[in-house]
């Protein structure tokens, strides 16, 4: 990757602090893998796509061969201390920009302490639900939460880079006044501490005021299509919305960015099936990693290997020159991120 321009990462949750051993590597592993369980006996999760990528681009970054066994690769990174050996992995990414949604629980690295770790820029994204559940902790009354989140917005749109929300359907209008009390109401009863807010009125209302700030909103939405009227209705706001659907619902996400001006979509792990849909101009590149330093490496390894492989297809084909094709990876892996998050303000954090 280093004959192109540093990436940048649209979307993570930081890397873990402190030691790992092979069982809590291991469930890490699983989880980047999808799976929620312990590998059955007699087997690993190296053994699977994000293990095979992280055994080819993460030893090197150690001082190994590529390949190597999974015992010599832990021993080494134990060898080094998770603080080195998180230091060369994230430095040896191809990242140049992160952006970052804290998980609130101090287990993960925040986007200050990701910068510092890679040498590199990282930005804020505040995540919705996340901000109305430490609102809620500390609120006595519906007026005093609901109050205390519009400030709260307010406060977040002057340093973030953009919101986060998890709402799986919004329709083509904001919830009334009433109805956005009366869900609070039944929310604030009902909660335990550290509860974040379920139903969807709250969702649809802690959308739509994140609208009214002009950042943009990443969209988490495993099936992006419910969201279609919200994406109508919001067209002319003045903010964008990106897409961050799950598998397999990428190619449908980038036909949504397509239709319309002021939607985006993640790029997804399979390029092929987005860039078809959508103009160029509006897809992303994110590596969606949690905890791993290596899920880093691997998420910009495997971008950038499967849109060089479609691109060296449609130039072999003559579909388009190399030259197109160095320019459409560099706008998907950082120039449309540039030009939606305008992150005009960074600094890079010192190493």
């Amino acid at each position: 990757m280093d004959d192109l321009p540093p990436l940048i990462d649209q979307h993570s949750h930081g890397a873990l602090h402190g030691e790992l051993g092979l069982g809590s590597f291991e469930a890490h592993l699983a989880a980047a893998a999808g799976a929620h369980r312990p590998a059955p006996a007699g087997t690993s999760y190296f053994d699977s796509w994000t293990g095979i990528a992280i055994r080819r681009w993460c030893p090197p970054l150690l001082g190994l061969e590529p390949h190597c066994p999974p015992a010599r690769y832990l021993a080494r990174r134990r060898e080094l201390g998770a603080f080195r050996a998180g230091r060369l992995l994230l430095r040896g990414a191809g990242i140049g920009t992160f952006l970052v949604e804290a998980d609130g629980t101090g287990d993960l690295t925040s986007a200050a302490e990701l910068a510092a770790a890679a040498e590199a820029r990282a930005h804020e994204v505040v995540r919705l639900e996340a901000l109305a559940q430490q609102i809620a902790d500390t609120s006595g009354s519906v007026d005093s939460f609901l109050g205390y989140t519009a400030e709260a917005l307010y406060a977040a749109a002057q340093h973030a880079t953009a919101f986060a929300s998890g709402a799986t359907y919004c329709d083509g209008h904001a919830p009334e006044a009433g109805e956005v009390r009366r869900a609070a109401d039944r929310w604030l009863r009902g909660r335990r501490p550290g509860e974040r807010p379920v139903g969807p009125v709250l969702g649809r209302h802690l959308l739509w005021s994140a609208m009214a700030t002009g950042l943009p909103v990443q969209l988490h939405c495993h099936d992006p299509r419910p969201l279609a009227e919200f994406l109508r209705a919001t067209a002319g706001i003045g903010a964008d919305l990106v897409l961050l659907p799950g598998t397999p619902h990428h190619p449908q996400a980038a036909s949504l960015a397509a239709a319309h001006a002021h939607v985006y979509a993640d790029a997804g792990p399979d390029p092929a099936q987005t860039l078809g849909r959508a103009p160029f101009g509006k897809l992303l590149f994110s590596s969606g990693a949690r905890g791993l330093p290596e899920l880093y490496v691997t998420g910009a390894g495997l971008f950038v290997r499967a849109m060089r492989r479609t691109l060296r297809e449609w130039t072999d084909e003559g579909l388009c020159t190399a030259q197109d094709g160095r320019r459409i990876i560099e706008m998907v892996g950082s120039g449309t991120a540039r030009r939606i998050y305008r992150p005009a303000a960074e600094v890079a954090a010192a190493g």
